[in-house]
């Protein structure tokens, strides 16, 4: 195990640092002056003295060459320095910490919400092949990949925040307020899974060794879940790290339906009002998360099939 951790670990390096670079890379590629931008951000007027543009050039680096903003850009993010928002004047690790946990319940949520759901509904339309329970999964993970997440959002609130007042309609507090928004979320990547479930599975159930169990007299059951499942799990654990990175990628819409705070909710901030420095802090911290999520996949692949481990 040792040994496969760091090979993954050594190619995650790589990508985190072409990452940075785009990261770096987006404040440069912006049409104008940077310097200008980052003034015209703390609502200051374009035309400003020569002291004040020099100041702001020094406080961002921006007054010293490229590489050697890149390579000091990078030396404060192994440090844990994001920058500082021009908006909001606070560091952007600060503000990315204090919003961070109320998207992770969320994304949390999503996820064992899809997972249970997506599995359940997987295993019990691969064992019912052909029946009516079949046919209901298979319309539910179309219903479910085809119903965009804004609309199954306002959908659900107006059912059962507006018509039955059940559940909170917005806003965070307790588990009813998570209700809502996780199904919302997480119901495209439950479909997603149903779908990949349903067909890795019947794809098992067709493999000899199963067919060898059967006749040995073994019980279905532990046909199914001792052999069959686990192996046709392992397509599926890919699907569900791919599906956290559109978790957070949802969370923008989601959280701006149910009006969540969270890393969504200050994505869209950041973006409509031109905050450089924490949007370009919210891309690269939620791209490591994404590659860490890839790099757990891969440690799960090694203990479903631990061939994948000595290949």
């Amino acid at each position: 195990m040792g040994p496969f951790l760091l090979r993954r670990l050594a190619g995650a390096i790589p990508v985190l640092f072409g990452v940075s670079l785009l990261v770096f890379l987006m404040l440069h590629l912006i049409p104008g002056d940077p310097v200008l931008l980052l003034l015209q951000q703390s609502g200051e007027q374009a035309e400003v003295s020569r002291e004040r543009y020099d100041a702001v050039a020094r406080k961002y680096g921006l007054d010293q060459p490229l590489p050697l903003q890149y390579l000091t850009y990078v030396g404060n993010l192994l440090r844990g320095d994001l920058g500082e928002s021009t908006i909001r004047s606070r560091p952007v690790a600060e503000l990315i910490a204090q919003e961070a946990p109320f998207t992770a319940e969320l994304a949390v949520s999503a996820l064992a919400f899809a997972i249970v759901v997506g599995v359940l509904l997987g295993v019990a339309a691969a064992l019912n092949r052909g029946r009516w329970l079949d046919t209901v999964a298979v319309i539910l993970a179309t219903f479910g990949v085809a119903m965009p997440a804004f609309w199954f959002g306002l959908l659900a609130i107006f059912v059962f925040a507006v018509a039955f007042g059940l559940l909170p309609a917005s806003g965070v507090g307790g588990p009813q307020y998570l209700v809502l928004p996780a199904v919302t979320l997480g119901i495209g990547s439950a479909a997603a899974i149903t779908r990949l479930t349903r067909s890795s599975l019947l794809e098992a159930l067709a493999e000899d060794y199963v067919r060898t169990a059967r006749a040995k007299g073994l019980l279905e059951w532990r046909i199914v879940a001792g052999h069959a499942l686990r192996n046709s799990l392992i397509p599926v654990v890919t699907l569900m790290g791919l599906q956290f990175g559109a978790l957070l990628a949802g969370a923008v819409v989601t959280e701006t339906v149910f009006a969540r705070r969270g890393l969504g909710a200050l994505t869209l901030q950041a973006v409509t009002s031109k905050d450089f420095p924490l949007a370009q802090g919210l891309v690269m911290f939620i791209a490591t998360l994404y590659v860490m999520v890839n790099l757990v996949v891969d440690l799960a692949y090694s203990y479903l099939d631990p061939r994948i481990r000595y290949a």
